[in-house]
């Protein structure tokens, strides 16, 4: 069943189970009216990562966030499955033909990944912190240790890292309580859900990205990991109608560190 009725500002966000179309529900919320924004959020985390930023967007966008394959209220996979197609499962069931995206992290790199397989669904991009189908990552002791805990599903000891290395302005910073709940709460599922998931579009996204046709606003932390900002320069560079922003006082986890001066970003950029 789908809906494309627009819910009101003075209305309470509407929660809803969406089936996915490999089996299991996927968790999803919609508050707000006008245009059609769809949150993505990274690995090991949920769709929390936006509660900074729902508020006020939704006063002037029909706003829609859920929790990938695994994490958060979604079901877990028991067999393969695409975070694309669980996208376009999204937009079908709330009957949105076009939406803009906004995806930070794994949640970039869905975005960038839907974009190129779906191009006429996609109003604009918003990439934050985000990663890159196809990108090769440079070898470092963390990042190796990062993996083999991913492999082995050593989730205490992926925790610790993924706040090390992810969220290294700490527990003080702005939203740091939240950050560790995410991680904590989805480390074990996230191992489940990546080992199950697969990569529909038939391609890896870095080598298209001049493809790209819709507006891009590509925005990193100062403090988040040098990689990311080595990945932002190149989609600035590769994506024709791409703007870059780097925000200080934030790491990966920006939408909850900086919570102001990225939705102010999202606004000027967002059609």
């Amino acid at each position: 069943m789908t809906t494309n009725t627009r819910v009101r500002p003075d209305m309470p966000p509407r929660e809803v189970r969406i089936p996915a179309p490999d089996g299991g529900r996927l968790w999803a919320e919609r508050n707000g009216t006008g245009s059609p924004v769809v949150l993505l959020h990274g690995a090991g985390m949920d769709s929390r990562l936006w509660d900074a930023i729902v508020p006020e967007l939704a006063r002037h966008h029909d706003v829609i966030r859920y929790d990938a394959r695994g994490l958060g209220r979604s079901t877990p996979p028991d067999k393969p499955f695409s975070d694309v197609e669980d996208l376009r499962a999204v937009l079908d069931h709330f009957g949105l033909r076009r939406a803009a995206l906004v995806g930070l992290s794994m949640g970039g790199e869905t975005a960038l990944d839907f974009a190129l397989a779906h191009p006429e669904r996609v109003t604009a991009l918003a990439l934050i912190g985000a990663s890159v189908s196809g990108h090769v990552w440079p070898q470092s002791l963390e990042l190796s240790a990062y993996a083999a805990a991913r492999r082995e599903r050593a989730t205490a000891t992926l925790a610790e890292l993924e706040l090390a290395i992810w969220a290294a302005m700490g527990r003080t910073a702005p939203g740091g309580e939240l950050i560790e709940t995410m991680v904590a709460s989805n480390a074990e599922q996230r191992v489940v859900s990546e080992e199950h998931c697969v990569v529909s579009t038939g391609r890896d996204a870095e080598p298209h990205l001049a493809d790209i046709a819709a507006p891009t606003l590509v925005v990193h932390g100062e403090h988040d990991h040098p990689e990311i900002a080595v990945i932002a320069e190149r989609l600035v560079a590769d994506i024709p109608r791409a703007c870059g922003e780097t925000i200080p006082d934030a790491d990966h986890y920006l939408p909850l560190r900086t919570p102001e001066r990225l939705t102010k970003l999202l606004l000027s950029h967002l059609p």
